[in-house]
């Protein structure tokens, strides 16, 4: 049997890369964020929600993650608590928020965490997050963006005051995994810390707790959801069409991690996108003759109908805390350009959740995968058009070239097929 799902994400990027899964599998899915009075697709099988929490304090993300639960977390729908595979944001505030959900609908709660996504390199090994092989606390992603003082899941959930207790390899892969995890269910407000290297293992932690308990919920990354979406049974997403168009593709880049910096030299190196690359100090300055000229340029390149690749200048000391104005000065900065867009590729959840809501953007309708964590749909409010988004440090170094050559294939045939 088919069930109804929410998912609640601390990004964009997270949120969508998580309910695609669904989508895949034919489920009617859908993103969306900001007003949650009135968001349009409650009643969507699958309802994947943009907290939009990863640069907040533990207090905060949790405050904000208990809001939404309590207007969004409806009786019947299964509860997936989207967290980052490199841990970024405040996933063990976010999870106690999402647990004392469960407790007051459903004594005792019971949560499965498996962070795993080996499609793009991520696995959990006796309890801590592995990226490539190498622990994630000797990567890139680690040194530029961490919450917690190690990779252990355990003492994550310890610093917010969460039990959790680690099943090895060894456990996930034998026959009593499902009576393992059920007696953990039975003691209730237990965190069970999956292991996990491949998506046969995934495979088996979905299979052993998919219906275990009215109190079971599930904390991970988009390898978990794929696998949970894997069990459910019956389609009911209608097909989606958009009418073609000849203005070109608006790739945004706005992430500093090495893999999207890398995969931007190789689409530029293609010679087919005009390679835009804006200074952050023109978003920043107080005088907006520099953005205006940043949206004229984009704008005629796009209604000719030619691709655009903007990407924010990497700086080496770049401080961090400056992401949030650099992503909403560039979003005011393509507000006029919007009219003249054919398709949009953004790169960074918070990039993409400024520029979408400044163009009146209010969700996204889900179709498919393009690659492991890449999600391909269609923009919903006062701007409709193809759009795919993609976290800044999944992918390989042409990833934005086949995102691009996707694109340019939907918005010139007007179908996702």
């Amino acid at each position: 049997m088919a069930s109804r799902w929410l998912i609640v994400a601390d990004d964009l990027t997270g949120a969508a890369d998580c309910a695609i899964a669904f989508a895949r599998q034919g489920r009617a899915s859908a993103v969306t964020w900001g007003d949650i009075v009135d968001a349009p697709d409650h009643e969507l099988a699958v309802l994947a929600f943009d907290a939009a929490s990863r640069g907040l304090s533990a207090e905060a993300a949790a405050d904000r993650h208990a809001e939404v639960l309590t207007r969004l977390a409806e009786p019947g729908r299964i509860l997936f608590k989207k967290i980052d595979s490199t841990l970024r944001g405040q996933p063990a505030a976010e999870t106690t928020a999402a647990l004392a959900c469960i407790r007051a609908r459903s004594s005792p709660a019971f949560g499965v965490l498996a962070p795993a996504f080996p499609a793009t390199g991520r696995a959990t090994i006796e309890g801590r997050i592995l990226v490539g092989g190498q622990p994630l606390e000797s990567t890139e992603v680690w040194r530029l963006d961490h919450s917690y003082r190690n990779a252990d899941l355990v003492d994550m959930l310890a610093s917010a005051g969460l039990r959790g207790e680690k099943l090895g390899l060894a456990a996930v892969r034998d026959a009593s995994l499902k009576s393992t995890l059920a007696s953990l269910a039975g003691e209730g407000d237990v965190i069970a810390v999956c292991d996990a290297e491949t998506d046969h293992d995934l495979q088996r932690i979905a299979e052993a707790s998919l219906n275990l308990s009215s109190g079971t919920f599930f904390i991970g990354s988009a390898g978990l959801g794929h696998a949970l979406a894997r069990i459910e049974t019956g389609r009911d997403a209608a097909p989606l069409s958009t009418p073609p168009r000849a203005s070109g593709t608006l790739l945004v880049l706005g992430s500093l991690a090495d893999a999207s910096r890398a995969a931007a030299s190789a689409l530029a190196a293609t010679g087919n996108v005009a390679h835009v690359l804006v200074q952050p100090q023109t978003l920043l300055e107080p005088n907006g003759d520099g953005r205006a000229a940043l949206a004229a340029e984009v704008r005629k390149h796009l209604s000719d109908g030619c691709d655009v690749l903007l990407e924010i200048a990497s700086r080496e000391h770049l401080d961090l805390a400056l992401g949030a104005r650099l992503a909403h000065s560039l979003a005011a900065t393509l507000q006029d350009v919007a009219p003249a867009i054919g398709a949009l590729a953004a790169t960074g959840g918070e990039t993409a959740a400024a520029i979408l809501s400044r163009f009146g953007v209010h969700g996204i309708c889900l179709v498919d995968e393009i690659e492991p964590g890449v999600a391909l749909g269609l923009t919903l409010g006062r701007l409709s058009v193809p759009i795919a988004t993609k976290a800044g440090a999944f992918g390989d170094r042409h990833s934005l070239v086949r995102i691009c050559e996707r694109l340019r294939a939907v918005r010139t045939r007007g179908s996702f097929t």
